[in-house]
């Protein structure tokens, strides 16, 4: 027996950790605990296997690998990214646009869905954090759309699925950790997820929009008297249209002296140009513009500035992720003072969060260490590479077994539990197989998503139960007595956006190139194709070499060195040459030295 469960340490350490998880201990002490017990267990069994390589000197070990983690820049970029996230869902920002964006789609049947969807993508783009996501679409958008007739599933599920887009569009919180678990750059990480990203929240709107056809009664469009803000989409798209004639004429101007930065340059003046002129235009009250193009402006540019000071900066190579969530700290600051709402309770709560959050992943990360120094030290990394690559249908066995995996266990793990015990595993398999390591990041990425949104642990629900009417209520605005949301309602609805997730797996799976665009163009050579020759001295007799000629010495050299053929150690001095090697006169160091 004793033998047994030293041949067979890494599988029955791995079952140990799952069953921790599973009765409900703390993540980060699950892993640390786990560690400690086996790796005196391992010290002990060390005689029975050659697999077993601990010994207690190993422990010294520790201090430097929590080190390690602390010292670790690229994490730092977690705290300024939710830091930023709270202070602008303390602002207000997702309010605005949820209010501006609904009245620009309430005409069109489904139009709150829309506009709930395309906030989330926004606010996924500049918060990072799903929580606060949910819970201020949640709050603002889920009463309205009940107060208008809409599904209970199909409001709760496009709310909980369009927050969890901040997993998956930069600056997502979990591309930090999977780019840190895997030795990659977290820009190559955001650069390969933002087209998938951009396709996951179409696939959200197609969901809806075949939704509005076959079933029109779930999704009714705003009623006239909901539109505050009037009509005027004709006067947005002149203002548009205006805003590009301008900024190509800035770009026509900066081309000559900008060179590739025209366009940035360009674009920014006509925003800045367009914006600072509807403000003028509401201030003043001229209505060059109609209401809905001002409030659709003002509220719209500020994050789409935001969006650009903390990605734009990092995908032109001018900051570094951690400085773009530095530089994206501040500019929250300043949106939330523009807005007046910047006060020490804000700050104070914003801190608060941060901390928290920060903490909960650096106690894991330090879990994760302990954990991670037995794993390896009984060769867990081989038995797990081993396992995987072994599989039936190489590569596609791979992804399948690998994708059903992390599914399997999103139903009871968190995305950062996910990223920090399940990834480290799967990283050597998936590069021993040739994978790309930002693909399949951004893979498991998408996949992590599910962890979200499907019962019975999604946090995503969580979140939306937490603030969802649970008991009736009365709607302010018509007077009527509303039901409340029930739990299956909420756990109903985000059932068909778990599937539009594993689609969007499957499309990643069959087209790569949707993430692998990051890096860039290439040469269109293979590598594989490049054969190195180095010529040889000799030349004749078909034998490639420089062609020079041989005259019979060494190597022949024309008008050059003209060695001596054989081996010069052997060479003797001329006949009746008795002779000694000539010496010099030793060097006076006590006269200065002469160049003459």
């Amino acid at each position: 027996m004793i033998e047994f469960i030293a041949q067979n340490m890494a599988p029955i350490m791995f079952i140990s950790l799952i069953v921790f998880l599973l009765i409900g201990y703390p993540v980060a002490f699950a892993l640390a605990a786990n560690g400690l017990v086996f790796f005196i267990i391992g010290v002990e069994l060390a005689p029975f296997s050659d697999s077993i390589n601990l010994s207690w000197p190993l422990l010294n070990a520790l201090p430097e690998r929590f080190w390690g983690v602390m010292s670790n820049d690229t994490l730092l970029a977690i705290p300024f990214f939710t830091f930023m996230g709270i202070v602008l869902e303390r602002s207000g920002m997702a309010e605005d646009l949820l209010d501006t964006i609904g009245q620009l789609f309430g005409p069109i049947r489904g139009g709150l869905a829309y506009a709930v969807i395309f906030v989330g993508a926004l606010l996924a783009a500049t918060t990072g954090v799903v929580a606060a996501s949910v819970i201020a679409m949640g709050l603002i958008s889920l009463p309205i759309m009940l107060r208008y007739g809409y599904d209970r599933r199909v409001a709760s599920g496009v709310i909980a699925a369009s927050g969890t887009l901040a997993q998956i569009i930069p600056p997502s919180l979990v591309l930090i950790v999977l780019a840190d678990q895997l030795g990659r750059s977290v820009g190559d990480m955001y650069a390969g997820a933002l087209i998938p990203g951009m396709i996951l929240t179409g696939l959200y709107m197609g969901y809806i929009l075949l939704m509005s056809f076959i079933r029109r009664d779930s999704m009714p469009a705003l009623p006239l008297e909901a539109r505050t803000l009037g009509h005027g989409v004709t006067s947005l798209f002149v203002a548009l249209l205006v805003a590009a004639g301008i900024a190509y004429a800035a770009h026509v101007y900066f081309s000559p002296t900008q060179g590739d930065n025209a366009d940035i340059l360009g674009a920014t003046v006509g925003i800045a140009v367009i914006y600072i002129v509807a403000i003028i235009d509401r201030a003043t009250k001229t209505n060059m513009m109609s209401r809905l193009a001002q409030q659709v402006i003002i509220v719209l540019i500020p994050p789409l500035a935001l969006i650009f000071l903390v990605l734009g900066t990092i995908f032109l190579g001018i900051a570094t992720p951690t400085e773009g969530g530095a530089m994206g700290a501040v500019g929250a600051l300043v949106m939330a003072a523009a807005k007046g709402r910047l006060s020490m309770d804000v700050i104070k709560q914003a801190l608060a969060s941060t901390t928290r959050l920060s903490s909960f992943v650096l106690f894991i990360l330090i879990g994760a260490r302990v954990f991670s120094l037995t794993f390896y030290g009984v060769n867990g990394h081989i038995w797990v590479e081993h396992l995987l690559t072994s599989m039936p249908g190489g590569e596609v066995g791979f992804l399948i077994a690998v994708n059903l995996l992390v599914f399997f266990l999103a139903f009871f793990l968190d995305f950062f539990e996910l990223a920090f015990i399940i990834v480290p595993l799967l990283a050597p398999a998936a590069n021993a197989l040739g994978i790309d390591l930002i693909w399949f990041g951004v893979l498991l990425g998408i996949n992590m998503q599910t962890s979200f949104m499907h019962p019975p642990f999604g946090f995503a629900l969580f979140y939306l139960r937490s603030v969802a009417a649970k008991v009736p209520y009365l709607d302010k605005v018509t007077g009527k007595t509303m039901q409340p949301v029930t739990t299956g309602q909420i756990y109903w609805g985000a059932v068909p956006f778990v599937g539009i997730q594993i689609l969007m797996v499957a499309l990643t799976i069959m087209f790569p190139q949707m993430v692998m665009h990051y890096k860039g163009e290439g040469t269109g050579i293979d590598p594989n194709t490049i054969k190195i020759e180095v010529p040889g001295f000799g030349a004749g007799n078909g034998t490639p070499g420089l062609g020079l000629p041989d005259n019979g010495g060494g190597l022949g050299l024309p008008g050059g060195l003209q060695l001596p053929a054989g081996n010069p150690l052997d060479a003797k001095p001329a006949d009746g040459a008795n002779q000694q090697p000539e010496t010099k006169p030793a060097n006076d160091l006590n006269t200065p030295p002469s160049f003459n």
